[in-house]
């Protein structure tokens, strides 16, 4: 999974568009759009600047593996429901998705 791939991940699991993010981050949707395909790579100060706004460690941004672990950033409580800690709803229809994708990688 690339860090652009990643990226994109995480601002729709917190029902961001990525006009919002670049809006954010002070560049054109263009400039934005480049770092998600692969077309630019970013330097660490503005990974971590996207880090922040999607509210994840900027490893997250550069991790394949665990993503669904730092995307919830959830506990469960003592009844087993995942308490998610994000002021931002999770989209739970694309996280199904995600899953089933990731899961097919292994049958």
């Amino acid at each position: 999974m690339s860090i652009g791939k990643n990226i994109k991940q995480f601002w729709e699991l917190r029902n961001l568009s990525q006009e919002y993010v670049a809006q954010v981050l002070g560049v054109s949707q263009a400039s934005y759009a480049r770092i998600e395909s692969g077309t630019t790579i970013p330097k660490v100060d503005r990974l971590q600047q996207i880090a922040n706004v999607l509210e994840v460690d900027i490893s997250a941004l550069l991790n394949e593996n665990n993503v669904f672990n730092i995307i919830f950033q959830a506990t469960a409580n003592q009844s087993g429901y995942i308490n998610n800690q994000s002021n931002n709803p999770i989209d739970i229809e694309l996280i199904r998705k995600i899953i089933r994708e990731e899961l097919g990688k292994y049958r």
